[in-house]
């Protein structure tokens, strides 16, 4: 019998644009939503860390996220591709994934709900705005969500 992941990472956050990795803990933080929030700053780093790989191979990879916030326009490896590894693993295949990007390309909405995204959310330019999002996306995929055994 596999044991089921016992959570110890709330939220992976996967953002290249430190502005916006700072803002969204912040908020994160500041509504309470994510005490353990990881940031990884590139789609290499991302699957690292989900697979418990290179820097992060000492991390058990059962030890899946609640929900990862994922950016699509990253460097080393695209978001589109992470989402397609992550999909393709059976250690993560139901984690949910928010893609949270500033594309809003047809291409990149219509690639990202055929590799199986839960949600695609643009980022919205005004703070006010971002902050409201963010806070909405935190309260429904961590609070609000039941995910499965």
């Amino acid at each position: 019998m596999e044991r089921r992941p016992v959570h110890h990472v709330s939220l992976l956050l996967v953002e290249d644009n430190p502005s916006d990795a700072e803002l969204t803990l912040r908020v994160l933080g500041k509504h309470r939503l994510a005490d353990r929030a990881y940031l990884v700053r590139d789609g290499a780093e991302a699957l690292e860390f989900l697979f418990a790989t290179g820097r992060y191979a000492s991390r058990d990879a059962r030890d899946t996220p609640r929900v990862i916030f994922l950016d699509l326009k990253l460097p080393k490896v695209g978001g589109l591709e992470v989402l397609r590894a992550v999909r393709s693993d059976p250690r993560t295949r139901m984690v949910p994934v928010i893609v949270l990007t500033s594309s809003r390309e047809a291409q990149d909405i219509a690639d990202s709900y055929r590799l199986g995204v839960n949600s695609y959310v643009v980022k919205p330019v005004d703070f006010g705005a971002f902050e409201r999002t963010v806070v909405d996306l935190g309260r429904y995929w961590l609070r609000l969500n039941e995910p499965p055994d």
